[in-house]
């Protein structure tokens, strides 16, 4: 590797100009924040919350609004990071040592690889359901190229757009869903006072620390900068975005906590681990409801999925990028390394063809340990980089952590180490 200095930068960047020439902040509420929030639900995150809900009905329900708390919190940090420093996290990464970069470039390469396989037939399976004249594998192709043709030629406004109209499909099936569910609100009202079930500690960890916590958290402040947002005039428009954001999903999951504790309990039958899990809940709905709303659920499933691939394949692929870019001795923010650059486009290509070939060889044990192992360890590793970088001299005092968000971004960090660890361990024992 070459250029193991990070480049250096102003310190404050306040007097820098924005693309917009430095007119008014104003918030939108379809922004940044939405996509990282999107890109982060998909369908294992329904999976865990529908199967959470069957099991335990509302105990769970403190967990998940935990959950959207602490990732407020990191994504916040990512973000105010970016606009108080003009830096990139990778960057930021750098300052902290080597190790950071030795950490994330395997790390990078294999989590694509698996990911890009495991995405395309989680979007796959619904239209596979409800269009059986193609198989799986093909239809996971199909969602391949779509993500593929849609990041490659799209641009980030472009992007955005289809991203708010994937939400928009995933609110309205799953939360109407809900609806239809009739929920009962005072098992809620008690699911808001902190109390782990009997052999509920793994689903409490998901539903706090897993739920809409991936990689591309640390996506947002490249996002951020596709927007325009460059300078600290954002800071406030970046909290409102990324609260609202995620204040969405936690509606989106709490939706599905209902139907789990409301649907699926009831009926009495077990749900698969996986992403066939919401195809056993389709099985339900139409039993139940007909197959209007057993086709509908299926929309929102696909929606969840399919946002999740064009998310990572443009969030990620910026990460790469710069992270490439850097490792050439190119400043972050080359054309190389933004959206159409030749670094970011490579990596479009490897999240997209090379993880072809699992469909047909299945998954090797090797690589999914080594999948699972670093998987398990970047959320912990995101949340403690974050503690470096917004304390001490990496940040203007201004922006730095205060008192209460270096004690609430520190248990963020503990939990997501716990998790990690538990993760870890199971990662492990799969193959002894």
């Amino acid at each position: 590797m070459a250029a193991d200095t990070p480049p250096k930068r102003p310190l404050n960047h306040a007097d820098a100009v924005d693309d917009d020439g430095g007119s008014e902040a104003k918030w939108k509420i379809v922004g940044p924040g939405l996509v990282v929030a999107a890109t982060g639900v998909g369908a294992a995150d329904m999976v865990a919350t529908l199967v959470a809900g069957s099991r335990y009905g509302y105990a769970l329900l403190w967990a998940v609004i935990l959950g959207v708390v602490l990732k407020i919190i990191l994504v916040e940090g990512a973000g105010r990071f970016t606009l108080a420093t003009g830096m990139t996290i990778f960057e930021g990464w750098r300052s902290l040592g080597k190790w950071t970069t030795w950490y994330f470039g395997p790390y990078i390469m294999i989590w694509g690889f698996i990911y890009g396989a495991t995405a395309m037939s989680s979007a796959a399976l619904p239209l596979a359901a409800v269009f059986p004249v193609l198989p799986l594998t093909a239809w996971a192709v199909l969602m391949g190229l779509a993500g593929f043709v849609m990041v490659w030629f799209g641009r980030y406004a472009t992007f955005e757009k289809i991203t708010a109209v994937l939400v928009g499909l995933m609110f309205v099936t799953v939360v109407g869903l809900a609806v239809i569910a009739v929920p009962n609100i005072p098992a809620m009202f008690v699911g808001l006072i902190p109390m782990i079930p009997a052999g509920g500690v793994f689903y409490t960890l998901a539903l706090a620390g897993g739920v809409g916590g991936t990689i591309t958290l640390a996506a947002y402040g490249y996002w951020l900068r596709e927007k325009g947002w460059y300078t600290p005039k954002w800071m406030r428009v970046m909290r409102i975005d990324n609260s609202m954001a995620y204040v969405m999903t936690g509606i989106f999951v709490v939706a599905m906590l209902i139907v789990g504790a409301e649907v699926v309990r009831a009926a009495g039958v077990s749900i698969s681990s996986g992403d066939a899990g919401l195809l056993d809940l389709y099985d339900v709905l139409k039993a139940r409801y007909g197959d209007v709303v057993g086709t509908g659920f299926l929309i929102g499933f696909w929606a969840a999925s399919f946002s999740s691939i064009i998310g990572v394949w443009n969030g990620v692929s910026l990460m790469f990028a710069d992270f490439w870019g850097n490792i050439r001795g190119k400043a972050s923010g080359h054309p190389d390394t933004r959206i159409g650059g030749k670094y970011f486009r490579f990596y479009v290509l490897w999240l997209t063809f090379p993880p072809m070939i699992l469909f047909q060889l299945g998954q090797p044990i090797g690589l999914i340990l080594a999948y699972g192992v670093l998987g398990s360890l970047f959320m912990p590793f995101l949340a403690v980089t974050l503690l470096g970088l917004l304390n001490g001299r990496r940040i203007p005092k201004q922006w730095a952590n205060k008192l209460h968000t270096n004690l609430a971004l520190g248990f963020t960090a503990l939990l997501f180490i716990a998790l990690g660890v538990q993760q870890l361990w199971d990662n492990i024992a799969k193959v002894l």
